[in-house]
């Protein structure tokens, strides 16, 4: 839960853009060719254009935003990206007999409030190494707060490793003019992570407080060869060839976790 500093009164609107970024990663090792190309198109499938909507339109509902627009788009060989526009507060068209809610008018206005995710599927030729990569943001201004989706997004995608970065930018006055860089407590994004996700991943911080700049990333603990195979089980392989892809996965992992080749 966000805890708020005790409640600023404000000279105007709360100018402060809160960012939320995330890379999630799904690893696994597909055996033949035709099962990496098997994989893209699961992987395609699960997380569709329509499939990406509707996990952003329940992040919209979940942080107590409401929609302006979507854009969608699914991309040919794989792939595909949504954006969602959203604003704190419902948007009327105030010339209306009805004060009707619009959102058109206004989209142009409205491009540091917004929620977008991007995915790119991925397969190596020659390791059988398959990925899956999704890069999330969600930025809102005011006093909605994009920490309250974090739970929410991170089981969706239900993934192997996650990179967040959490930032408050810009600045808000009080009726006497001083201003305000945050509206609310935090010393990590860990903080606000459920216990379940808690006791399954591993978490490093590297926060930067002066900034209001935090970053968390995480790795499951738990290694079973079983959940890593695509269309596969390991006791349909041999020793060596369980071994040497265990190896090359928890290296890719390790990789992917640390952001850098081990071998530089």
């Amino acid at each position: 839960m966000v805890k708020p500093l005790p409640r600023l009164r404000l000279q105007g609107f709360n100018n402060l853009t809160k960012a939320l970024s995330f890379n999630i990663y799904d690893v696994c090792y597909a055996v033949s060719e035709e099962q990496r190309q098997r994989y893209i198109e699961y992987i395609d499938e699960m997380f569709n254009a329509e499939r990406l909507t509707q996990i952003l339109t329940e992040v919209a509902h979940i942080i107590g935003a409401n929609i302006l627009n979507v854009a969608r788009q699914d991309y040919d060989p794989q792939g595909a990206s949504v954006t969602i526009l959203i604003s704190e507060e419902p948007v009327i068209d105030r010339k209306s007999a009805g004060r009707e809610i619009i959102s058109d008018a206004v989209v142009a206005h409205l491009d540091k409030s917004h929620i977008t995710v991007h995915t790119y599927p991925e397969t190596h030729p020659h390791n059988g190494i398959a990925t899956f990569r999704a890069d999330i943001d969600v930025a809102t201004c005011g006093v909605i707060s994009p920490l309250k989706a974090l739970n929410y997004l991170i089981e969706s995608f239900d993934s192997d490793i996650v990179v967040m970065d959490y930032r408050v930018r810009g600045f808000t006055r009080d009726i006497k003019g001083k201003k305000h860089y945050i509206d609310h407590r935090i010393n990590s994004i860990q903080d606000f992570l459920s216990k379940a996700t808690k006791q399954t991943y591993e978490m490093m911080d590297v926060n930067v407080y002066q900034e209001n700049l935090f970053h968390t990333k995480m790795h499951l603990k738990d290694f079973d060869l079983d959940t890593y195979l695509f269309e596969e089980k390991a006791k349909n392989l041999g020793f060596k060839d369980r071994h040497r892809i265990e190896m090359q996965l928890k290296r890719e992992i390790e990789e992917l976790f640390h952001g850098r080749n081990l071998s530089d």
